[in-house]
């Protein structure tokens, strides 16, 4: 069990309950060609978990069966490395469902993935970058060295197929999130910054920027913990909570999937282990539910809830609201 469960599951965060589900979030497997610090997942290049073959077409069926869903979102690790990652964004997109790749950028120069970003445009996949800031120094002391240069070459390759470019439907939206334990800057004005530094500097061109909140789970909240930097953060987020952002929150209208295909609320409550129940109490699996059966039910909320209620808010589709504060930085 994750090692700051007990110290999120007493909460007092606002009851909340689901809507119906319009997104599909796949957790394709734990793998990473990268080991960041800020990964509340704990995904690295020796992890193993992967979802099967059997798992995917138990997804594919869940899809057939809940027509509410109108998105699919592709996640890890690095989802690419799944060896069903193809198959599974062929069939999406043959639904014609939309089908988000949350790319770390420098998959595309792994030996066998030279030709993986053309295989997203192909398929007009929508495409959200990690891009932790502008600039390099920041970029490789969260993602490793040398991160930043080759995170920038694959920014270029997906730009000469389009992605990012105005008009040319290929959508690529880049991901920052804080270097440490403090609450992100204002979404709008850090992405004029971006367009201003990587246009200017790089010539990058991308469509939105998301700015994420950090998790107090897994590999960050350890790295908290080490540094009894934890009840501070998480004081940080409480005090910071805006009651009008938990109408927005992601988990009112998303199902996240683990690996081995049981349901969560959100891929953070897949990171603790707070699964959706079934009969009995036990885990809920894609194989024994639909969208439909899963709307009302409550959610289970924990005190990391305040990552996503905090000043702007937080989701997976970036900051829920705006806050005026000081000028925009990725240095933070």
């Amino acid at each position: 069990m994750h090692a700051t469960l007990h110290l999120l599951t007493q909460t007092d965060f606002p009851a909340l309950t689901r809507r119906a589900t319009e997104t599909l979030q796949l957790n394709l497997g734990y793998r990473c060609n990268q080991s960041c610090v800020h990964c509340h997942v704990n995904a690295g290049p020796t992890r193993t978990e992967e979802m099967t073959p059997e798992t995917i077409d138990a997804v594919l069926d869940f899809l057939a069966a809940s027509p509410g869903i109108k998105t699919v979102d592709l996640t890890g690790g690095a989802p690419e490395l799944n060896p069903q990652f193809r198959r599974l964004v062929i069939a999406a997109r043959a639904r014609g469902l939309r089908v988000i790749d949350r790319c770390n950028l420098t998959i595309l120069e792994e030996p066998g993935f030279e030709d993986m970003a053309g295989f997203l445009a192909s398929h007009r996949v929508e495409i959200v970058a990690s891009l932790p800031c502008y600039l390099e120094e920041n970029v490789d002391r969260q993602r490793g060295k040398g991160a930043f240069e080759t995170s920038l070459r694959g920014l270029g390759q997906l730009n000469g197929l389009g992605y990012g470019r105005a008009d040319s439907g290929l959508i690529l939206n880049l991901v920052y999130n804080p270097q440490g334990a403090s609450l992100p800057p204002p979404q709008v004005a850090l992405e004029a910054d971006y367009r201003k530094h990587l246009g200017e500097s790089f010539g990058i061109v991308f469509n939105q920027l998301f700015t994420l909140a950090n998790m107090p789970i897994q590999r960050f909240g350890s790295m908290l913990i080490s540094k009894g930097k934890f009840n501070a953060y998480m004081n940080t987020l409480r005090a910071a909570h805006r009651d009008e952002n938990v109408e927005r929150v992601m988990c009112r209208s998303l199902i996240s999937v683990d690996w081995q295909g049981y349901l969560y609320d959100c891929d953070f409550n897949q990171q603790l282990g707070l699964a959706l129940s079934g009969k009995a109490g036990s885990r809920l699996h894609i194989t024994r539910a639909t969208a439909s059966r899963l709307e009302d039910l409550p959610i289970r909320v924990a005190d990391h809830c305040y990552g996503c209620t905090a000043g702007q808010g937080s989701s997976c589709g970036g900051a829920l609201g705006q806050e005026a504060a000081p000028a925009p930085s990725c240095t933070g």
